[in-house]
């Protein structure tokens, strides 16, 4: 099942649930047949790298994708998690916060 995306790639977003509650960071990467965005700072696990030819081995840090309903677009202004809907004028479609009623 695909859900509408209403997040884009560099938008500032919260995490509402998960071990990075509360946390907030920017949009890198989206994940739409996956249903998932990859965040900076958000979501990061050790993975362990193998020596290579031209590369040495050793424990690296990596952001892994977060399903985006456990993310809520941030209000800069507010402060607060804001849902993000959609409005059509002029025959252009528009993304509004729903908080304050202002274009993304």
């Amino acid at each position: 099942m695909n859900i509408k995306l209403k997040l884009k790639k560099g938008d500032e977003v919260i995490v509402l649930a998960g071990k990075d509650k509360g946390k907030k960071g920017k949009i890198i990467k989206m994940l739409p047949k996956k249903n998932k965005a990859i965040v900076s700072e958000i979501n990061k696990v050790k993975k362990n790298q193998k020596p290579d030819n031209n590369q040495p081995g050793g424990i690296n840090e990596k952001e892994m994708p977060i399903h985006i309903s456990n993310l809520s677009f941030f209000d800069s202004e507010s402060g607060k998690a804001a849902r993000v809907g959609f409005k059509v004028s002029d025959g252009k479609k528009t993304r509004i916060n729903k908080l304050s009623g202002k274009e993304i």
